[in-house]
């Protein structure tokens, strides 16, 4: 790892500089003319799984292919989503008020501030993401909308996004917040370290707060005795996201539970996402075989 892609020094009451991106307030993400149709972007291409409209060829013919190679995708971008919802809500049911939410993506409704607000009206919502398409969609959808803001930025510079001055105006950092890097992190490389950048952010939020987080994995289901891994099915996938703006990382039930850094598991910890607090029927061995994402909630004390 070089010292370009990550310095562990923070400055004084602040959070480590992580990343070679434009620090200070002042970031707003890229520019206009850094908008790439000519790739797959992941959150364009998780629109598509999700059967959204929101995306451009380039982004459904590398959907098509990692469909191809793996037919269950839709079904993991589903479960992965109704894990959202359902953290969100007990977040807000624990008396959270406000999310930031890393990594949105097209904000599909029922979105994260729609989820909330079904039960804390008054909860404050800030969406980031690094794409300016998305961002073009998120403005459009949220305008108007009170107490919710949309920051064009990259989570590999929590600094940058910390103290954005949308942030700065809708996130009162003397009270809990929630944090969710809801199919996020296997998009960092190793070497651009995904647990240090947890922990640059969880320095800027006060104890009580909480992480929900769901993240990739090509390893099978435990309890599946039929189980393995399709390294075929595997190795196409990670391929397909070769091409994208950002390469699939996917990591171990072990890799993953280190992410959480200071935030402590909550109950069922980490685990297949449909197994996560479920509000109905539990799925079979084999579809928990074929949902990919794992996911948990945790506490900062």
């Amino acid at each position: 790892m070089s010292e370009q892609d990550i310095s562990q020094e923070a400055p004084e009451g602040g959070v480590p500089e992580i990343g070679p991106y434009v620090q200070g307030p002042e970031h707003s993400g890229f520019s206009a003319e850094e908008i790439d149709t000519s790739r797959p972007h992941p959150a364009r291409m998780y629109d598509y799984y999700l059967g959204g409209w929101d995306n451009y060829e380039v982004d459904r013919v590398a959907a098509e292919r990692v469909i191809e190679v793996h037919p269950q995708v839709r079904l993991s971008a589903r479960a992965n989503r109704a894990f959202m919802r359902r953290a969100v809500r007990e977040l807000v049911d624990g008396g959270i008020r406000q999310i930031i939410d890393i990594g949105t993506g097209i904000p599909t409704s029922p979105n994260t501030h729609e989820t909330a607000r079904e039960t804390a009206p008054d909860t404050r919502v800030v969406y980031v993401d690094n794409d300016p398409i998305v961002a073009t969609h998120a403005g459009a959808r949220l305008t108007n909308t009170e107490r919710t803001g949309f920051v064009l930025g990259d989570v590999r510079d929590p600094k940058a996004l910390l103290d954005h001055p949308t942030v700065r105006e809708l996130i009162d950092f003397d009270r809990p917040v929630a944090l969710l890097l809801v199919a996020v992190l296997h998009f960092i490389r190793d070497d651009e370290d995904p647990a240090g950048i947890v922990r640059a952010l969880a320095d800027a939020l006060p104890a009580g707060s909480r992480l929900a987080l769901s993240h990739a994995t090509g390893e099978p289901y435990e309890a599946y005795a039929a189980g393995r891994t399709d390294e075929r099915a595997r190795d196409g996938v990670v391929n397909v996201y070769k091409s994208s703006t950002a390469t699939l990382n996917l990591r171990s039930k072990a890799g993953i539970e280190p992410l959480f850094g200071p935030f402590t598991l909550l109950e069922p910890g980490v685990v297949r996402v449909p197994l996560w607090r479920p509000d109905g029927a539990v799925p079979g061995a084999e579809e928990l075989n074929n949902t990919i994402f794992y996911g948990g909630v945790g506490r900062k004390d």
